[in-house]
């Protein structure tokens, strides 16, 4: 009877430690795999040289009563000193109607902003659909097909460039470059936090569509 009892107890301490074991190893493939995309998310190498293309895409932001979040502002700001610049000849603006009650799309809140500034109507291209990352390049890349642009610029922050470029090339984005730029007025650590999160899903859903599934939305 001791013999069966001790068996079992000596079963049950080789379950736990296995359990042990898979848990520590989860815990340090967690830690290898945040500390890897908190390094890809800093990766955007601001200094590099921003050639020449034909038209830049500028990802879409809140809006804030119709009007441009300070975020999206520094995009556009960005998006138009390419332009007057001569780096691009056109802009494709991306973003569909937000959820907090907003009456026009991104990309329209962005053309107003953009007109205001001096840019023709004629030289925005918009995509009033998009609600996500991914969405915003899928629909961008089928507008630059229509209108014949072949090299692009991909307009965002530094943070999101990495996740944005990733993204591009599962596309299959040919002859494109990032045109990212430090935040002035973002909160360092709640947005690379956020993006930690943001490019886990796209990680995950990189795989699952492959399978023919597709997220709306995306952080």
């Amino acid at each position: 009877m001791k013999s069966i009892v001790h068996t079992r107890s000596k079963s049950r301490k080789r379950r736990g430690l296995l359990l042990f074991r898979i848990f520590a190893a989860f815990v340090c493939l967690g830690v290898l795999f945040f500390g890897y995309l908190i390094w890809q998310i800093n990766s955007y190498d601001e200094s590099q040289p921003i050639e020449q293309a034909d038209a830049a895409i500028v990802l879409g932001a809140s809006l804030w009563s119709d009007k441009p979040s300070p975020a999206l502002k520094e995009r556009l700001d960005y998006a138009d000193k390419l332009y007057k610049d001569g780096k691009v000849q056109m802009l494709i603006l991306s973003g569909g109607l937000d959820r907090n009650g907003s009456k026009l799309t991104e990309a329209e809140g962005m053309q107003v902003y953009l007109m205001a500034k001096g840019i023709p109507a004629d030289k925005m291209l918009l995509d009033n659909a998009a609600r996500s990352t991914y969405e915003n390049l899928l629909n961008s890349k089928v507008i630059a097909a229509d209108q014949h642009l072949d090299k692009l610029l991909i307009v965002t922050h530094d943070y999101h460039a990495p996740r944005a470029m990733e993204i591009a090339r599962y596309l299959g984005y040919k002859n494109t470059q990032a045109a990212a730029f430090h935040s002035e007025v973002l909160n360092p650590f709640r947005n690379q936090s956020r993006e930690v999160l943001a490019y886990t899903k796209w990680k995950v859903d990189s795989v699952l569509l492959k399978f023919g599934y597709r997220s709306p939305d995306s952080l």
